[in-house]
């Protein structure tokens, strides 16, 4: 696939869209999207799952704005989701009821409630404490028995950072094999509104391999054996997780790989195969443009102050991410140095990267932080009251705004 954003006459684009011309429009911070690039992602895992039949659930935590929900509800998509918050953004977006799975390891009565009431498809539930939540809400919410899917803990270490890690024993995710054997056992008696239809699994984001995925994988398939017999099991959600280079030197496992890796293990298994893919889709179609504020020299450290910083693109401060950083104006025969990229905040650890190798930047200039698509506008606050940016799409040689930049008044018209 070609890449999403080049440079054409010294100045990147986003597919025919000079970045520079959006930052003179719609001004910086700004999120940018190529709609493109999100239906190649797509359409990438679709024809590499292919074989298994697989259904691809997009996880709206990885960016839920409402016209790349659109997009990908036209494309076939059903939605993983994690909060109330987000049942209702998918079904706003045109998403079906029942192509949504509601994930999530601290679901509220309240957003259960209104799960219920809404017909959602699947329930992946993580606790017997929530089983039992969820099955005293199925008569006031007037629902039929919902397909519930256990979510496993399979005590596999992911091969990602610690952060990014859930489905190790000491992760808070997921109910271990033998609680869920106990309770698989015990369903008629204890659940008898809701219908036990599948399991789930999600071991992490980043995986660098398929190897622990294709450990939990059978372990999963073992268990499904067991309760066999007490419960006509149809589907298994083997989560998402699939990886995206950030730094040129990656080069994290493709989809195909891991569609390889795992057909041996799921073609033959009887059951409907569920993804949630949400980075793989979105995360390299996106950026945050910036523009250099202020540069300065201490100690032999270059310093640059951008207008956008952690309160945009939480990730590097929150577990040290590494985004590649591109001037958006080239200058050819330019020698690099050495900057630590810095926003705005009032906090030590804003930095949108460290030790970036570009051509000596001067305020005014614009950068862009590449492969920004996946949480980052998701995972933006108003700290230090700074409004959230906007969000651009690009379709080809146009552009739209597809949410507005935060004013000052919008950060005030909560409070009474």
């Amino acid at each position: 696939m070609a890449a999403a954003f080049t440079y054409k006459d010294n100045c990147i684009h986003c597919e025919a869209v000079s970045l520079a011309d959006i930052a003179r429009q719609v001004g910086t911070p700004a999120w940018v999207y190529s709609r493109a690039r999100i239906a190649e992602n797509y359409h990438a895992i679709k024809t590499a799952f292919a074989p298994l039949g697989a259904e691809l659930h997009y996880s709206l935590k990885a960016n839920a704005n409402l016209s790349i929900l659109r997009d990908l509800a036209a494309l076939g998509a059903g939605a993983d989701v994690v909060s109330g918050g987000e049942v209702f953004r998918a079904l706003r977006a045109g998403f079906a009821p029942e192509k949504i799975v509601f994930a999530g390891v601290g679901k509220t009565r309240a957003e259960l409630f209104y799960a219920l009431q809404e017909g959602v498809g699947w329930f992946n539930v993580e606790s017997a404490q929530e089983l039992a939540v969820l099955d005293r809400l199925v008569a006031p919410a007037g629902s039929a028995a919902p397909r519930v899917a256990l979510r496993l803990n399979p005590d596999v270490q992911a091969e990602t950072h610690s952060h990014m890690a859930t489905g190790h024993s000491a992760a808070k995710f997921g109910i271990d094999l033998p609680t869920a054997q106990r309770l698989a056992a015990e369903w008629e008696a204890r659940f008898p509104g809701l219908r036990l239809a599948g399991v789930h699994m999600h071991i992490g984001s980043q995986l660098a391999t398929p190897a622990p995925t294709v450990r939990a994988v059978e372990r999963v398939l073992a268990f499904i054996d067991t309760i066999g017999g007490q419960h006509e099991i149809e589907a298994i959600n083997i989560g998402g997780g699939m990886p995206i280079p950030y730094q040129e030197d990656e080069q994290p496992a493709a989809v195909p790989q891991f569609a390889e890796a795992l057909a041996p293990l799921l073609a033959d298994a009887g059951l409907r195969v569920m993804l949630e893919p949400g980075r793989r889709i979105v995360g390299d179609a996106g950026v945050l443009l910036v523009e250099v504020q202020y540069v300065k020299e201490r100690a032999g450290v270059h310093f640059v102050i951008a207008d956008g910083g952690m309160g945009d693109l939480l990730r590097p401060a929150l577990y040290g991410a590494k985004h590649r950083v591109w001037p958006v104006a080239a200058r050819p025969g330019a020698a690099p140095i050495l900057v630590q990229l810095a926003g705005p905040i009032c906090e030590s650890a804003d930095f949108l990267a460290h030790d970036v190798s570009i051509s000596p930047p001067e305020p005014g200039d614009l950068l862009a932080v590449m492969d920004a698509g996946a949480y980052g506008a998701t995972m933006s606050t108003n700290y230090n009251a700074r409004p959230l940016a906007p969000e651009v799409l690009v379709d080809g040689e146009a552009f739209k705004v597809v949410r507005r930049r935060q004013k000052w008044e919008d950060l005030i018209q909560l409070e009474v």
